[in-house]
């Protein structure tokens, strides 16, 4: 950010530009949807800050944890597990197979499909990378403590009954 803080004040906006100035987020302080969209961004920051790889952000790692626990999985599949359509599936494919993480294969059963696994250096990338990632959960646990399990049953009924 550019020297800015936010402040949750529910007040007008900022007229102020000058850096180092709060912007205040008025109403969007109590709208469960920004704030879950800016506990997201701040999670994949720090996540992508520990982890030192700023190519393998949550969305690939996710990926590609899916590919490993599935070998032979279609992209549309791995589309649908993280919750992404084909047009950012597509490209984030492409980018784990040009990076050598994994391998597109014709099907054995089915011509039209393509199927997906991951490379020995893919599972290397992912193997030190999820000892990252366990130590950024740890973190994020360490923040919500014993409501863990209530939490993120709640975000399951928000992902599931919003669509």
């Amino acid at each position: 950010m550019s020297g800015r803080r936010i402040s949750s004040q529910p007040t007008a906006a900022n007229a102020s530009s000058a850096p180092g100035s709060t912007v205040r987020i008025g109403v969007l302080a109590s709208v469960i949807g920004f704030n879950l969209r800016m506990a997201q961004d701040a999670s994949f920051r720090a996540f992508a800050k520990h982890a030192g790889l700023d190519h393998l952000k949550p969305g690939r790692y996710a990926a590609m944890t899916i590919i490993r626990d599935n070998p032979g999985i279609a992209q549309g599949e791995v589309g649908r597990a993280i919750g992404r359509d084909k047009s950012t599936v597509t490209p984030l494919i492409q980018d784990l197979q040009r990076q050598g993480f994994i391998v597109r294969e014709a099907s054995s059963t089915d011509r039209r499909r393509v199927t997906l696994r991951l490379t020995r250096a893919g599972d290397a990338a992912l193997t030190s990378l999820s000892r990252r990632a366990r130590d950024h959960e740890r973190k994020l646990d360490a923040i919500v403590g014993d409501q863990k399990t209530a939490f993120v049953a709640l975000l399951k009924k928000i992902a599931t009954e919003i669509s």
